[in-house]
């Protein structure tokens, strides 16, 4: 099973429909899971007009520090924390712990080892539903105010792995989140091909740079999707870096309000007007060549 993942290196560029639509077509002929590992906001269940989970599913993949009676005194832990998650309660002599904002890295439980616990705690909710285009979708949500996103990606990915080798699928599509943060290396890591969408615009392709070089960190191939290529016509520099690096540009999506009446309706653009078909097809048959001489190559 081949995976290949969808980044952008800033939100707005379409990242999420580019992949509703390379999905569909993709499993035309190819049997595909895919994966929503922008847990940060996840909504490519939205674009396959899912509603409701199948099957959900609360995870923990972080812990925090919690106060026991032990903790009196333990003043010291205030300064020590780098998140300023802890304060003191000078009428209790107790520390407190805001549980918005301690990240569980373990600073005061190092300080107090006896007052502070690391306690696991449900940090999200990963979800597993069909899609009506036959195939699965598993899609992660981080629950409001808590972090470890990077380590619910990693549970996300290996549920659809999990679920990729029971049906024997051919490809993992995952649909990644925005930037360049623990998510994005969660989700570039073990991947065999990165697609990377951007827009004719100086902000979207600072963060392309950006995020090319997480993806050469890990040694995976990419091209480039440019989307609303034809909002900005006279801006070029997107090609002119693509050629000095000698970086494939895949696809090129024009800017039509079709894209805004496919999210509207929870579906996917190439099922609102077909004429996007014939994009997609040419860059999935652009994705397939890239994978293939970069197996030949390996």
């Amino acid at each position: 099973m081949k995976t290949i993942t969808i980044l952008s290196g800033k939100g707005g560029v379409g990242k999420s429909s580019l992949t509703a639509s390379l999905a569909v077509v993709l499993a035309e002929k190819n049997k595909i899971v895919a994966a929503d590992c922008d847990v940060d906001a996840a909504n490519l269940a939205l674009l396959f007009g899912i509603r409701d989970f199948e099957r959900n599913e609360k995870v923990s993949t972080n812990k925090k520090a919690f106060v026991n009676e032990n903790a009196k005194g333990c003043r010291n832990i205030v300064e020590a924390c780098p998140f300023s998650a802890v304060s003191f309660d000078d009428r209790t002599q107790m520390p407190e712990i805001n549980k918005f904002l301690c990240e569980g890295c373990g600073v005061c439980k190092l300080l107090c080892p006896q007052g502070i616990t690391m306690n696991d705690v449900e940090n999200a909710i990963v979800g597993e539903a069909k899609t009506k285009y036959n195939f699965p979708l598993v899609s992660g949500q981080l629950e409001m105010g808590e972090s470890g996103s990077g380590k619910v990606v990693d549970v996300v990915k290996q549920r659809a792995e999990k679920i990729g080798e029971r049906i024997n699928a051919d490809f993992l599509i995952i649909d990644g989140s925005p930037g360049i943060g623990c998510p994005v290396i969660a989700s570039v890591r073990g991947s065999d091909y990165v697609v990377a969408v951007t827009e004719p615009t100086e902000v979207a392709l600072s963060a392309l740079k950006r995020v090319l070089q997480v993806v050469e960190h890990f040694k995976v191939p990419y091209g480039i999707v440019i989307n609303k290529f034809d909002l900005n016509p006279d801006f070029t520099e997107i090609e002119e870096f693509a050629m000095e690096k000698n970086i494939p540009i895949i696809g090129k999506i024009p800017y039509r309000k079709d894209f805004v009446d496919a999210m509207v309706n929870m579906k996917p653009v190439v099922e609102v007007n077909p004429e996007y078909k014939e994009i997609f097809k040419d860059i999935v048959d652009r994705i397939m060549v890239e994978l293939s001489a970069h197996s030949a190559g390996a």
